[in-house]
C-alpha cells in the first residue's frame, strides 16, 4: 500500500497546534481553507510558515522558528504583549487536507522568545532537547530551591489565596479593597481574573497594607473594579519557613552551610 506521503498528487499543509496556559487552544494551518483536525478547528492562515525542520538522533539542543502575520483575531499584538502566548505548548504537524486524520508531526515543545516587527511576528520553538541545558544536580544554597507551593514545599496554597477587586491602578502599584496586610505577598504572584490583563500572571516585589507592587507594570491598563487573585510568597529563608509557614522539614536549602565568606574570616575577627 502507497505511503500517503507517496503519492504523485501532493495534498499537503502545515498545522499548528497551540494550547496557552490558561488553557485556550488554538489550531492554524498553511491550507487556503480551514480544517478540523483531531476534533480542533484549524483555522485558515497561509502567510505562517515554519523555518527549515531537521530531525536527528543527537542530543543537540533543538528548536525552530515560526514565523506569521498578525491576520488572525485569535493571535492580536495585545494578546502577545500581555504575555498570554509565552510558554504555550505548540505542536506542528503536516497533515493531508483532503483526510486529515493521516498526519505526521514534525516538531514540538513550547513557544520560547517572541518578537514582532511591523504586522508580523516571530516564535521561537523550543524542543524536548532544551531541557538537556538544565542543572543535573541541585546546587547548594542558602535559600530554599523548592517552587512555593509545589511538590517538594508541601505547602497548601490554597489556604494561602486571596480574591480582591482593585480599587487604583498606577503602573506597577495596585490598592486594593479589603487587603489587610500586603507584606504577605511580597515574591507571590497576582493573576488577573477579570479585565484586559484576564489570565496573565505577574510577580509581586513587595506590599504594604492594602497596597502591592508589581515587579512590572501590566502590558494592558488595569481598570478599578477588576477582580484579582493573590498567592502569598516566601523568601525562601529557613526562618520564615519554619515560624510562618511551620514547615522546615521540606525546606530545600542549606543555611547553616559555610559559605565563602568563611575564607575571609581570620583569628580575632568576626
Amino acid at each position: 500500500m502507497t505511503h500517503w506521503l507517496d503519492e504523485p498528487c501532493a495534498t499537503t499543509a502545515f498545522a499548528w497546534t497551540l494550547r496557552r496556559r490558561d488553557g485556550v487552544a488554538l489550531g492554524f494551518t498553511s491550507h487556503d481553507r480551514d480544517l478540523v483536525i483531531d476534533g480542533l478547528l484549524h483555522r485558515a492562515g497561509p502567510g505562517m510558515v515554519p523555518s527549515a525542520i531537521v530531525e536527528n538522533v543527537r542530543l543537540d539542543a533543538d528548536g525552530l522558528d515560526v514565523d506569521g502575520g498578525l491576520t488572525s483575531d485569535a493571535i492580536s499584538e495585545a494578546d502577545l504583549n500581555a504575555g498570554r502566548w509565552d510558554g504555550a505548548a505548540l505542536e506542528i504537524r503536516l497533515v493531508d487536507w483532503t483526510d486529515p486524520s493521516r498526519q505526521r508531526q514534525l516538531a514540538s515543545g513550547e513557544l520560547g522568545e517572541i518578537s514582532r516587527g511591523g504586522n508580523a511576528f516571530k516564535a521561537e520553538l523550543r524542543g524536548p532537547g532544551a531541557a538537556l541545558d538544565r542543572p543535573v544536580a541541585p546546587r547548594t544554597s542558602p535559600g530554599c530551591r523548592a517552587d512555593f507551593g509545589g511538590a517538594q514545599c508541601g505547602v497548601d496554597l490554597m489556604r494561602h489565596r486571596r480574591e480582591r477587586p482593585v480599587i487604583l491602578a498606577e503602573q506597577e502599584q495596585l490598592d486594593l479593597s479589603g487587603l489587610a496586610d500586603g507584606a504577605l505577598y511580597r515574591f507571590g504572584r497576582l493573576r488577573f481574573l477579570s479585565g484586559r490583563n484576564t489570565g496573565t500572571i505577574h510577580d509581586i516585589a513587595d506590599g504594604k497594607e492594602a497596597r502591592i507592587w508589581l515587579t512590572q507594570p501590566p502590558a494592558l491598563a488595569v481598570e478599578p473594579g477588576t477582580r484579582v487573585l493573590l498567592s502569598e510568597g516566601c523568601d525562601r529563608s529557613i526562618a520564615t519557613c519554619a515560624a510562618r509557614f511551620a514547615n522546615a522539614v521540606n525546606f530545600r536549602g542549606e543555611p547553616h552551610l559555610p559559605g565563602n565568606d568563611l575564607l575571609t574570616r581570620y583569628p580575632g575577627g568576626r
